[in-house]
This record gives structure tokens, C-alpha cells and sequence, in this order.
């Protein structure tokens, strides 16, 4: 942009014939007003630019809504891009929003600006070249999100059902700003996570029952009329998955599930541990709470009928045989993963331990319980299952594709 007046008058405003101009402005500090955006289009339009382009910083995700404001109404061809990983999707939604082109990188070691997608990434997960100004715009809101795998999954299962949508990784930090600004009826649906899922109940203007019971969200579905649905797809994902470890193939269709009367020690009251805890309750097991913070396990314990315990009883816990370990928490998850919210030598208290982390797909916590011969689940199988319960959500209804599901989670998880 600086360097612009100076080049025009030196070529004398005579072009090649068949040359385009790309005179661009960079802003490695922030993302300005749409105001401002608009007129620093005007001023580059002004040098004589064929075609605009923008680059811009990314403090919070939101930043990226002005972006796409300015570009969707330029007169003019606009490459608008929002740097960092927060403005990730300013780049894999450009077809969206009418921008003239957008930038991947061959090699994901080698970055010219940070929140560069790889062009492998743009054409085999997100399939950029069938976006446009219908698609419909998924993601999971996380912070932090990178690890995740539901893109790859998401979007693979989206593709091959033939649905117009695509699922983006969205670093967040507040979720009620995100929701505000991205409220368009195009953003039709969330997967929240960590440390979301009990802020989505404020958010959401309606609930299913069983979520508003577990008090966490991690689905959220903008209906047509604007207003935001929440679901819990966590609890039926991980109660089938420590059902099935416990019971064998076939237990989850029994008439008494084989949590019954068993005691679990569900690690963690945040979002996943509400689920898990909730989901205990409900088929039979006794349910025992430990958290880090006291409180948070009193509370929970006591909205469901079970007992608290302090993080660090959790090493000479002992009350019977045959107990369940349940880990909902992120302690082991990448790139954490020496994390581990048990001693090795309790884990020997323990019949299965089940960890939510899924990433990496053997924690240390399932090597130690493994290492001690305790029966293990891993979290894919979470995963895997609350993610069938979302694909429905988000596709009203379109039964998802098990099969190529396990298939994605065997391969990238």
C-alpha cells in the first residue's frame, strides 16, 4: 500500500494489457472497524487496484465478522484474510463471502502467516472448492481446539452424505460474543468443548430435557427462526462406551445395564463430568464425584445423589471391590500428555478405567491402568458416538455414517 502511488507512477499508469494489479495492506496488530476496513478498500481502489487485498490480525475470533462484513459488499474483487489461529476461518470461507481467492501453504512446517491452512487441508477436509454462498457453516468452539479431529470427521461424513456444510476448528473465548456476532442463520450449528459446555446452557434459548438436567451442552442448533437449541450428546456416547466395556459386545441393548449397582469414580465436574455423572445416574450405578476444586464436586455430587471427594483422596480411595474409573477431565490431553489425574499404584483400586481424552488415543492414563492389567475404553469410542448424535443434529436428521466414522477415527485419531 505505502509503496503503491510510487509504482503506478512509475509504470505511468500504463499496464500491460491483459495485467492485474494486487495492491495489498497489511496489519499485524489488530483488525479495525468496518468502518475503517472499508475505507482503507477505498483508498487501495483508489491507487488503481484491480484487485484489493487485505490482511489482518486476529485478537478474538469475532474479528473475523468484519471482515467478512466489508468483503460480502465490495464493488470490487477482494482477497480479505484475518491472521492467527482464531482467523482461520477467514480463509477457508472466502468462496463464502465472495473473496477473490484465499492462501494454503504445501508444507505445514514452512508458514509465511500464522493460521495457514494446508492447500491439502482446503481441498480434502475442507472442500473448499464446493463452498459457496449457501453452504452452511458448522464448527466446534473450543479453546483449545487445534487437537481436534471432528473437522477431519465432520467434514469427510458431511461430503460423503452430500450435505452443503462445512465444519471448522474455532478457537474461541467467550462463547456468548461468538453466538452474538456469528448469528447469521448460515451458522447453523456448534459442537462446544472445553471450557464451553456449561456456559452453552446460558447461551441457548431452549434445551433438550436430558441437557438441561446434566446442566452442560456440547450441541447447539440455530433453528431457522434464529433461536439456539441445546443437546448433550456426550452422556449417551460415554455411558454406551463404558457400558459395552463393562458388559461385551450387545450390553447396551440389555434390559438392565451393567452399570447397575456398580460404583464409579467419575474424575472431573466440569462439562463431561456432569454427563458422565448424570448418565451413571440414571442407569443404576452408585456415583462418586472428585474434583480439584472441593466445591464443584459437592455440588454435583449432590444435584445427583452421590458423594464428593477431594482430588487428592482419589490415591487411598478404596471402599470396595470392582470399581470404575472415569477420567473427564483434560489431564492427558495433547499436548499435555504426561498429564494424569491418578497415581499409577491407585490405579491397581480400579475393574476398567475409561478416559473422555481421546487425543492422544492411548493416554497415559490407559497405559498405567493397562501396565496394572485393568480393562480399559478409550475415549474414540466417546467420540465416535457423541459425534453420530451431532451429525444427526446438525443434518436434521440424516442418519450418520458409522462405518466411515470409525474408519476416519482409526486412521487420524
Amino acid at each position: 500500500m505505502k509503496v503503491a502511488d510510487k509504482f503506478m507512477s512509475f509504470i505511468s499508469g500504463n499496464k500491460p494489457e491483459k495485467c492485474k494489479l494486487i495492491v495489498s495492506s497489511h496489519n499485524y496488530e489488530y483488525t479495525p472497524s468496518c468502518e475503517d476496513l472499508a475505507n482503507l478498500v477505498a483508498r487501495i481502489q483508489a491507487v488503481g487496484a484491480d484487485i484489493v487485498k487485505v490482511a489482518t490480525t486476529a485478537k478474538d475470533i469475532v474479528d473475523v465478522s468484519r471482515m467478512f462484513q466489508v468483503m460480502v459488499h465490495c464493488q470490487v474483487p477482494m482477497i480479505g484474510l484475518v491472521m492467527s489461529e482464531k482467523g482461520l476461518m477467514s480463509r477457508v470461507l472466502a468462496p463464502k463471502f465472495g473473496g477473490y481467492l484465499t492462501f494454503g501453504i504445501l508444507n505445514a512446517a514452512k508458514t509465511s502467516a500464522s493460521g495457514q491452512p494446508t492447500v491439502e487441508e482446503l481441498l480434502n477436509i475442507y472442500h473448499i472448492r464446493h463452498i459457496g454462498p449457501d453452504t452452511k457453516v458448522l464448527g466446534l468452539i473450543a479453546n483449545p481446539v487445534k487437537q481436534s479431529k471432528s473437522p477431519i470427521l465432520h467434514n469427510k461424513c458431511l461430503q460423503s452424505v452430500g450435505y452443503n456444510a462445512v465444519y471448522l476448528p474455532l478457537l474461541g473465548d467467550n462463547l456468548a460474543t461468538f453466538l452474538k456476532t456469528y448469528s447469521s442463520p448460515d451458522f447453523s450449528g456448534f459442537s462446544c468443548s472445553l471450557p464451553f459446555k456449561v456456559d452453552a446452557v446460558t447461551c441457548c434459548d431452549e434445551h433438550d430435557p436430558v441437557a438441561k438436567s446434566i446442566g452442560a451442552i456440547n450441541t447447539i442448533i440455530r433453528r431457522p427462526d434464529g433461536k439456539l437449541v441445546g443437546y448433550n450428546t456426550d452422556y449417551i456416547g460415554a455411558i454406551s462406551a463404558i457400558e459395552d466395556g463393562i458388559g461385551g459386545p450387545g450390553s447396551k441393548d440389555a434390559a438392565i445395564s451393567p452399570l447397575a449397582g456398580r460404583l464409579i469414580v467419575v474424575v472431573g465436574a466440569g462439562g463431561a463430568g456432569k454427563a458422565i455423572a448424570y448418565g451413571a445416574k440414571e442407569k443404576g450405578a452408585r456415583v462418586v464425584v472428585a474434583n480439584r476444586t472441593y466445591e464443584k464436586a459437592v455440588s454435583l455430587a449432590s444435584a445427583i445423589g452421590g458423594q464428593a471427594l477431594r482430588l487428592a483422596d482419589l490415591e487411598t480411595f478404596r471402599p470396595e471391590e470392582g470399581m470404575i474409573l472415569a477420567n473427564a477431565t483434560s489431564l492427558g490431553m495433547y499436548p499435555n500428555t504426561d498429564g494424569t489425574p491418578i497415581s499409577k499404584k491407585a490405579l491397581s483400586f480400579y475393574d476398567m478405567v475409561f478416559d473422555a481424552v481421546y487425543a492422544p488415543k492411548v493416554t497415559r492414563l490407559l497405559r498405567e491402568a493397562e501396565d496394572c492389567g485393568v480393562k480399559v475404553v478409550s475415549g474414540v469410542e466417546m467420540f465416535i458416538r457423541q459425534a453420530i448424535g451431532q451429525f444427526e443434529h446438525f443434518t436434521g436428521g440424516i442418519e450418520a455414517p458409522e462405518s466411515l466414522m470409525r474408519e476416519i477415527a482409526a486412521k487420524y485419531t
